[in-house]
């Protein structure tokens, strides 16, 4: 079966970005296939898959659903991801393992699974890495070589899968992610602190997301997008 509308699938979509992201596609008329190795996601007009994309063979078979279910595939948002913040002398190689398997790995498994159906639609993939691929708090060592690494495969893939697929990255900085962002407000110093005048919200960078892989950025591939209120060209002295 071919499914009549465009076909998105947006991975770590059970919460945060993802979820936004995966709003905001359903909204905009996608049909959207939701992954995410926790779930289901809130009440969304998705399709819902319980996957964990570190997972080579459960990286086939949601690919393989799609093909069969929606029967094509025009953009791919790998957002899953996570971290394990310790002392390098204390994290196990198990840990850095799983850190670089999730955020990292399975953008190579899922585009290596997709790459046909996104071909076939002149599609379009989005990575979310993080502004921490350019600058670091103390014992983030897996994260940032992680998103370090998303940063370079995107554009390695741009390169590859040119001029059929778009590839493109995102780059948060302080986003808000938390489910009911009302319910306890920042500080004001955290707002000010941004010379946007405000934290990212997840909002915010599903806007990007959905203009990444619409028709107006045709043009837009290789590129990285630093979605952080301008907080990396900010320079801080210590008073």
């Amino acid at each position: 079966m071919t499914a009549s509308r465009k076909v998105a699938l947006v991975t770590g979509a059970a919460r945060g970005i993802g979820l936004a992201v995966a709003a905001r596609l359903a909204a905009d008329g996608w049909a959207v296939v939701a992954a995410d190795r926790d779930g289901p996601a809130p009440d969304l007009p998705v399709r819902f898959v319980q996957a964990d994309v570190s997972d080579e063979a459960a990286v086939a078979a949601l690919v393989q659903g799609i093909a069969q279910q929606e029967g094509r595939l025009d953009a791919l948002v790998s957002n899953a991801g996570f971290m394990i913040r310790k002392p390098v002398g204390q994290l196990s190689l198990a840990e850095w393992s799983a850190v670089l398997a999730t955020n990292l790995t399975a953008t190579f498994l899922l585009v290596r699974a997709a790459e046909a159906m996104l071909r076939a639609a002149r599609g379009s993939l989005v990575t979310m890495a993080s502004t921490r691929a350019h600058q670091s708090e103390p014992d983030t060592e897996s994260y940032a070589a992680s998103k370090g690494g998303l940063l370079a495969l995107t554009h390695a893939l741009a390169v590859s899968l040119g001029p059929d697929v778009r590839a493109n990255t995102v780059s948060p900085g302080w986003i808000d992610t938390r489910p009911d962002p009302g319910g306890d407000p920042l500080r004001p110093e955290d707002h000010a602190q941004h010379p946007a005048g405000r934290v990212g919200r997840v909002e915010d960078v599903a806007a990007l997301v959905a203009w990444l892989v619409g028709p107006e950025s045709g043009f837009v591939t290789g590129a990285e997008f630093v979605t952080d209120g301008g907080m990396t060209r900010k320079m801080i002295y210590a008073e």
